[in-house]
């Protein structure tokens, strides 16, 4: 019998889809807090976004992950799933013998580690479009302009001109402009950028994913129950995005600058460049900007995700 289930793509290529759709205004908020500038808190900018983009400005880039993510996720669940019965098969025996600990720990840093090749060029085309904010009404800037600081209230007229120009248009007209302009100014390793940062994210990220989520599913359900009650799964699932998500901000929050950081000027050359140069500018702090937003949205993301992932599998295994 073969180890190898493709049911478990499927299921996660569902899955997928339905946890970008509930998670991807959180996802903005917490993209603009990491690499942007200006925001207080979390409510403010959730407040700015909804102020100056209304509620599109949520959902800016998600025509991308809602088609990319599910991809992904349809990888990442379908690699997991198979390597845990590679695993048994290979350590019991039997592909369905239950997973120990360590076989839990290996298969989800694998996966961590296999996902950053199609999730790092994924993550960096959603947040270029994520970053990109409405130009500010004509008039409006041009009282700011004329109000600049060189103490004779007034700029010249051309660099007014030059500026407000940059602001009409946005850098990306959408995913695909995205991604070949990326191609043309900073080649195959620009869709790249910050992988590093990524795995350094997701390898102890999908260990800090995976094990609280089987733990928990086994805690949740009744003794010598075939398999766990919806609700046990939602929660569980739940319960390990926010931790998983947590504990990842700190790499998290480097990935996020170092992708979002060629849209402008370069500002950090790797990633100690970018971990030294944000702690001396803007201290400890800056490394858990934006958990709040990552505990709250991976409880309902991962919930989602984990449900609807278990009532496919459920589904088609039932065919």
């Amino acid at each position: 019998m073969t180890c190898f289930h493709l049911d478990d793509f499927l299921a996660g290529w569902i899955g997928g889809a339905s946890s970008v759709v509930v998670g991807h205004p959180l996802d903005t908020v917490k993209t603009r807090l990491q690499a942007g500038k200006g925001y207080k808190n979390t409510l403010h900018c959730v407040l700015t976004i909804y102020r100056k983009e209304t509620v599109s400005g949520f959902f800016k880039g998600l025509s991308f992950p809602l088609a990319s993510i599910t991809v992904y996720n349809s990888m990442v669940f379908g690699f997991f799933s198979n390597t845990q019965r590679l695993i048994s098969q290979y350590r019991y025996g039997d592909g369905r013998h239950p997973s120990g600990m360590l076989d839990l720990t290996v298969a989800s840093m694998l996966t961590g580690l296999v996902s950053v090749g199609l999730g790092a060029p994924v993550d960096l085309v959603k947040i270029r479009l994520q970053m990109q904010t409405q130009p500010k009404p004509l008039l409006a800037e041009s009282f700011h302009l004329a109000g600049g600081g060189n103490g004779s209230g007034m700029v010249p007229l051309h660099t007014s001109s030059l500026q407000l120009q940059a602001q009409a248009q946005p850098m990306y007209r959408g995913p695909i402009h995205c991604i070949s302009s990326i191609l043309q100014t900073e080649g195959v390793q620009g869709l790249y950028r910050g992988a590093g940062a990524m795995i350094l994210r997701d390898v102890p990220g999908y260990a800090l994913y995976f094990i609280p989520y089987t733990l928990l599913c086994n805690w949740f359900s009744p003794e010598g129950s075939a398999s766990a009650h919806p609700c046990s799964i939602w929660l569980a699932g739940g319960l390990a995005g926010s931790i998983s998500w947590v504990t990842a901000t700190p790499a998290d929050v480097v990935k996020s600058r170092l992708q979002a950081d060629a849209m402008h000027q370069r500002k950090y050359r790797g990633i100690l460049h970018c971990i030294t140069h944000s702690y001396k500018t803007e201290g400890i702090h800056i490394f858990f900007r934006g958990a709040t937003v990552n505990a709250i949205r991976g409880f309902p993301m991962s919930a989602t995700m984990f449900l609807t992932y278990e009532l496919s599998l459920k589904f088609f295994r039932s065919l």
